[in-house]
């Protein structure tokens, strides 16, 4: 048994991945066991339970893969620093010993950590990002394409992925970066650097694309190609500790949105704008890669492919049969990346695909908690519940749904990735009117703009969304059907900005975001067998083959992991009831349920 740890570390998403003569066997981000958000220190964590998982300890690996080269990395940052000195001499100095300390240092520190004596191996984190894009895809071959915001110094690339073979064919370098233009304007807006992209992707379709001309006129030179340069007259990422400057502010009529201030209209235009703008970047480069490479497929990873919004167009609108998103697509996949990079690039193992099932299993890769834990979890800390035989909880929790119950849900091993995708997973009615906003204040404390996703049968899905394609790992925003949706009337037509959300605009009202759009997730039998009775029984008692899938998680908060996480956050919000296994918790039986909300998040 040929054993491979792949590592990510010390940017954003550190995560650890063991894989096992090829196969996917054990995946997590860091995050998830510290409770910090997007934890970016050494995944201490997830390494252990990578190994003990499998009953490993370091001694029986036969290979570790760190995601990048940390010496290109810190290259990059001094030349970087010089060109720009000595503007960027605070940042220079809060960064450098650091690395002085301990980035550069990774391959004595990774052996340190493991015990291990063996060979420790460095693809180039753009590498990582396009192995695991392409190894765990459905296709035999296939194009590529790598986005995000920097690696050592490459923002872009493409190629062609063959076999068990990766060829890089173009790139695009630092500082000239889709991934830090995106992160430009979510700085802009109010939101956090490499954790509130997606809030901006959420709030687009309030806007109007009022600046997407001054984008391409001012700040980005694009090529009808993909190819593309910055500005950097109007950004401070290379030199400072921000990423806008005062010429940005004077182009965009104002200095950045303070955090948790009242949105206005502009933050939406702004958002809408910059939104069209990466559709039309990566469109330009789709078409440009079909031709370059004439594959049929295109699979896609970096922290831009997280853009399902862009991805969805880009399944309509591009010129691919389909395209394959990495489920954990930003930094977090770069372990597993780097993993595969040594199995099928370095070492040459056969890989054969069939052109339907991924190798992914479903993204379900982290730890699973079985009856016998949680039951000693819940009797220890004398927790009220309810054991139910497997048998009778599809019916159970799905009619606890019809009735406009919030069910926390939690089952079986964590997905890997940003995604829930029905282990650690916040269930509700997609009919309901009132459940966007229910959710959205009284359960996840998170901004009322934000639409929620839903969980389809596989089978379904072109019942209820103009898409044909599978979308198992939440990647893809599709339009609701035509004939789901329900005419506005003329004088909600004239509603702008955050007036527009409590307006129902299908039969599945949750679900709809204000574009007729949603994130959707197709759920299959074969790698989530219980969610997916789940579905079909709401189907066939209730008429809806859909129901909302959100994170288990509150704002600010990483996924649940443990039955313990899983409790705490149902006792934090009014969620109704929690079924961990076959233990079934209602909300009212609890009789502790105040000295879990000293700490609760707030929205100002």
């Amino acid at each position: 048994m040929m054993n491979i740890l792949g590592i990510s570390a010390f940017y954003h998403d550190s995560a650890a991945c063991l894989v096992q003569d090829g196969q996917i066997i054990s995946a997590a981000q860091e995050e998830r066991f510290t409770r910090k958000k997007h934890d970016a220190s050494f995944p201490k964590n997830a390494i252990r339970y990578c190994l003990e998982n499998s009953g490993l300890t370091g001694k029986n690996l036969d290979y570790v893969a760190f995601y990048e080269k940390p010496f290109l990395k810190f290259e990059r940052l001094l030349e970087t620093y010089l060109a720009y000195a000595p503007l960027g001499i605070r940042s220079f100095l809060q960064s450098m010993p650091i690395w002085i300390k301990e980035k550069l240092w990774m391959k004595h520190a990774i052996a340190k950590e493991l015990g291990f004596n063996g060979k420790i191996l460095f693809p180039e984190h753009h590498e990582s990002h396009a192995a695991s894009a392409f190894f765990p895809s459905p296709f035999q071959e296939a194009a590529f394409l790598t986005i995000d915001g920097v690696g050592e110094w490459t923002t872009t690339s493409f190629g062609i992925g063959r076999d068990n073979h990766i060829q890089m064919l173009a790139d695009i370098q630092f500082p000239h970066s889709i991934g830090l233009l995106y992160s430009t304007f979510t700085h802009y807006t109010g939101f956090k650097v490499n954790s509130g992209e997606y809030k901006v992707m959420g709030l687009a379709p309030y806007g109007e694309p009022k600046y997407k001309d001054l984008i391409l006129s001012e700040l980005i030179d694009l090529k009808e190609d993909g190819s593309f340069k910055l500005n950097m007259e109007y950004f401070n990422y290379c030199a400072g500790l921000t990423m806008t400057n005062e010429k940005f502010h004077k182009l965009f009529g104002g200095p950045p949105r303070k955090p948790e201030s009242l949105l206005t209209q502009r933050d939406m235009d702004l958002a809408r704008s910059i939104q069209e703008v990466t559709d039309e970047v990566m469109l330009r480069m789709g078409r440009h890669i079909c031709k370059e490479t004439g594959q049929k497929y295109l699979c896609l990873a970096g922290g831009v492919a997280l853009n399902a919004v862009t991805n969805g167009k880009l399944l309509r609108e591009g010129p691919f049969e389909n395209i394959w998103v990495q489920p954990a697509a930003g930094d977090a996949g770069g372990a597993l990346g780097a993993a595969l990079c040594i199995w099928y690039q370095y070492l040459g193992s056969k890989r054969t695909a069939d052109g339907k099932k991924d190798f992914q299993k479903g993204s379900f890769l982290g730890p699973e908690y079985k009856n016998g834990v949680i039951e000693n979890y819940l009797k220890e800390n004398d927790i009220p519940f309810q054991k139910l035989p497997t048998d009778e909880i599809p019916k159970r929790i799905s009619d606890l749904i019809a009735g406009e119950k919030v069910v926390g849900w939690f089952q079986g091993r964590m997905e890997f990735g940003p995604r829930a995708l029905g282990a650690r997973s916040i269930l509700g009615d997609a009919r309901s009117p009132k459940m966007q906003e229910v959710m959205n204040l009284k359960i996840k404390f998170r901004e009322s703009f934000r639409p929620f996703a839903p969980s389809v049968l596989a089978e379904k899905v072109s019942e209820y969304f103009e898409m044909e394609q599978e979308s198992p790992y939440m990647l893809i925003v599709a339009p609701v059907k035509s004939n789901r949706r329900k005419e506005m009337s003329p004088d909600q037509e004239k509603l702008f900005g955050l007036a527009k959300l409590n307006v129902v605009r299908s039969d599945i009202p949750a679900i709809t975001h204000v574009d007729y759009s949603a994130r959707l997730q197709t759920v299959h039998s074969d790698t989530h067998p219980l969610f997916y009775e789940l579905i079909s029984q709401f189907e066939k008692d209730h008429g809806c083959a859909v129901i909302i899938n959100t994170s288990f998680n509150v704002r600010g908060e990483p996924i649940v992991c443990t039955p313990e996480d899983a409790y705490r956050c149902f006792m934090r919000t009014n969620m109704d009831y929690l079924a961990m296994e076959n233990y079934l918790i209602d909300k009212k039986d609890q009789k502790n349920d105040e000295i879990f909300k000293t700490d609760l998040p707030t929205l100002d």
